[in-house]
């Protein structure tokens, strides 16, 4: 096992193309040591270069009543008015932060979403 740190891309291509390598390697041989500590090492790396940020807040919650099979007039109980629900759905109404607070509740979508600018 001859790992180092990931400092950049020439490295970061190196430690996916030995991940690919060793990917099957079971649990608990040298093998499967070296790929845990690779994957620790590559996602740490991709993390620092290339940060995943937070959705746009209106998508997310269209996103959450898709998966939860709610329509408009479901959120109207988490937001207020039908009408309220159609104005933030099309960004021209601003979420309070009662709303905020409701659909973390109710959608369990985090609040660090949700009180982004949109």
């Amino acid at each position: 096992m001859n790992i180092k740190p990931i400092k950049n891309e020439t490295d970061y291509l190196k430690a996916l193309e030995r991940l690919e390598v060793i990917f099957d390697a079971k649990k608990g041989t040298k093998k499967g040591d070296e790929l845990e500590v690779l994957s620790i090492l590559i996602d740490k790396y991709e993390n620092e270069t290339s940060p995943i940020g937070f959705p746009d807040p209106i998508e997310a919650i269209k996103f959450r009543m898709e998966q939860m099979g709610l329509k408009q007039k479901d959120l109207a109980e988490v937001i207020g008015f039908k009408s309220r629900v159609s104005e933030i759905l099309n960004k021209k109404r601003k979420l309070t932060l009662e709303m905020i607070r409701n659909l973390n509740l109710k959608l369990h979508i985090p609040t660090e979403v949700l009180v982004q600018d949109y």
